[in-house]
């Protein structure tokens, strides 16, 4: 993350992404209309701006800081999580977001990550769980369909059928598409869930690019939680909580923020699985994420936000 403010306050002005006023506008209105509860908070724009200055703060003694890595998820799912992790990068908390290749809206994330320089992991993806919004693989490989050509809904009926030579070929295709859109992934993980954990580290070895979920890595993180499964009234506070409770070292939040659509509310039918994740979670996540009240709590109890290698270049 090497933006400057002046730029990110540019990129503000030049439409191509959301307002935050406009967002937090149709974040409310959302709200009323999924009847779910919690007041929105207004504030200025400059989360990014003051997390890139606090990187070169030296006022914390290394071995006790406490590092934060806010990841939001399935960029390149949909056009309304594109412009919602876009918004929780530049005007909230996020520090790194992960991209799925095989999703149709891939393209515009990696354009969104090169403009705001967002530092990216892979989303492996060998999964689509939404009823009516389904993608397919990159590649060829038979054991990784359903009858219908698309991935398994399920990580547990990928786990039944997909094979160990068509996963490492999938996943090492997904990786050269990030890097043939001019992208350097940070890290690989996984979409939903573990479908192979053999086909994972073998990517991750022929790719050159660590696994988040590695023993090596797993070894230097302190704590791995979600704010996503959660009632929209109670997520603030969760928040608060959980970030009242970090102590020293490096943690991970996961989030998938989006912006109020009517895409979100086409993916998937109401009895699905899934269902929540399709917009509620999605929508009380950004809500959350730009905040001001969780910003300013960040910078009162000293947290650094920092991205995967950043936090790892640290002691811990």
């Amino acid at each position: 993350m090497t933006s400057t403010p002046a730029r990110i306050h540019e990129r503000q002005d030049t439409g191509k992404y959301f307002p935050l006023e406009l967002v937090r506008d149709r974040l409310a209105l959302s709200r009323r209309e999924l009847q779910v509860a919690g007041p929105m908070q207004r504030g200025v724009p400059g989360n990014l701006a003051k997390r890139l200055g606090r990187a070169d703060d030296a006022c914390v003694n290394a071995s006790e800081e406490i590092r934060l890595i806010v990841r939001g998820d399935d960029f390149g799912m949909c056009h309304a999580v594109n412009q919602g992790i876009a918004t929780a990068f530049r005007d909230g908390i996020v520090t790194t977001s992960t991209a799925m290749a095989p999703c149709p809206w891939f393209g515009e994330a990696a354009e969104i990550a090169k403009d705001l320089r967002i530092p990216l992991g892979v989303h492996q993806t060998l999964t689509c769980e939404w009823d009516y919004f389904r993608w397919r693989p990159v590649t060829a490989g038979v054991s990784l369909t359903g009858a219908d050509g698309t991935f398994f809904p399920s990580v547990e009926l990928a786990q039944q059928h997909v094979q160990f030579d068509d996963a490492v070929r999938e996943l090492l295709a997904q990786v050269g598409l990030f890097r043939s859109a001019g992208l350097r992934p940070d890290y690989l993980d996984c979409h939903m869930g573990s479908t192979l954990p053999a086909a994972y580290a073998e990517v991750s070895a022929q790719a050159g690019v660590p696994f988040l979920y590695s023993d090596e890595i797993g070894a230097r993180l302190a704590s791995y939680s979600e704010l996503s499964p959660r009632d929209a009234g109670e997520k603030k506070a969760w928040l608060v909580g959980y970030l009242r409770g970090l102590g020293p070292g490096i943690h991970v939040l996961v989030s998938h923020p989006a912006v109020p659509s009517s895409e979100l509310e086409s993916l998937t039918g109401p009895n699905s699985v899934p269902y929540r994740w399709a917009a509620e979670y999605r929508l009380s996540d950004l809500e959350a994420l730009i905040d001001p009240d969780i910003s300013a709590l960040i910078d009162q109890l000293g947290i650094r936000l920092c991205s995967l290698p950043e936090a790892l270049a640290g002691p811990g």
